[in-house]
């Protein structure tokens, strides 16, 4: 089974994931929703209407690696994940954190650089089967971080925010991690709940940036 991609895929065909390609469906609705708060707040706001349409791009790409899984599917896949997670410690940074532009976009660079070393090391930790979750934990590590970091500074709602969408991350990743691991047990696996989890993730991460007073530099 795990020879030709995730558990649910036993075959090389199209539909061999209908599990894992429908609920790539939570992430247009993840965005449709972000779309209509956006709407709602009367006002321009570039940077979360960026991240809102990458939402998008990160559900349509996901649909691809799991209906034709090539080279340039995985790319597409992978991709739209690693920039949104830039980006989006970069708004945060200055957002929530009230960073300049420039040490937001430095401080993101880093965090990056950061969650691939930490990757590293996290992998030669965990089980073969569970080593494809390796890469995100940085991205845990930082929403809990960001969350912390909030409250210290006296933003306890948007930290509450945050720290709501790192349990939902975690229990996410519990999904994607126990894909293989349970694959015996259930035969259709549990990557369909990691997309499913991601969706309300990002939803609830691009809520707390809509929502949230823009910094005077930022406003249109």
């Amino acid at each position: 089974m795990q020879g030709v991609g995730y558990c649910e895929r036993l075959s090389g065909a199209f539909w061999a994931e209908p599990l894992n390609a429908a609920s790539n469906a939570a992430f247009m609705l993840a965005a449709l929703a972000a779309w209509l708060l956006l709407r709602q707040q009367g006002r321009r706001d570039w940077p979360a209407e960026a991240l809102t349409t990458l939402v998008a791009i990160i559900g349509g790409g996901s649909f691809l690696f799991h209906t034709m899984p090539q080279r340039w599917t995985l790319l597409a896949d992978v991709v739209p994940i690693q920039l949104f997670a830039l980006c989006y410690f970069g708004l945060a940074l200055n957002r929530f954190l009230g960073l300049s532009r420039l040490l937001a976009a430095i401080g993101a660079i880093l965090f990056l650089g950061a969650c691939f070393g930490l990757a590293s090391g996290v992998t030669l930790l965990l089980p073969a089967g569970m080593r494809g979750s390796a890469g995100y934990a940085g991205f845990l590590i930082g929403l809990f971080g960001v969350a912390l970091a909030a409250r210290l500074r006296g933003d306890a709602i948007t930290g509450g925010r945050i720290a709501v969408a790192g349990f939902v991350f975690a229990l996410s990743l519990g999904f994607r991690s126990l894909d293989s691991v349970l694959c015996g047990a259930v035969p259709f696996g549990l990557h369909w709940g990691w997309h499913l989890l991601n969706g309300l993730l990002l939803y609830l991460l691009l809520r707390a940036a809509i929502t949230h007073d823009l910094p005077a530099a930022s406003r249109s």
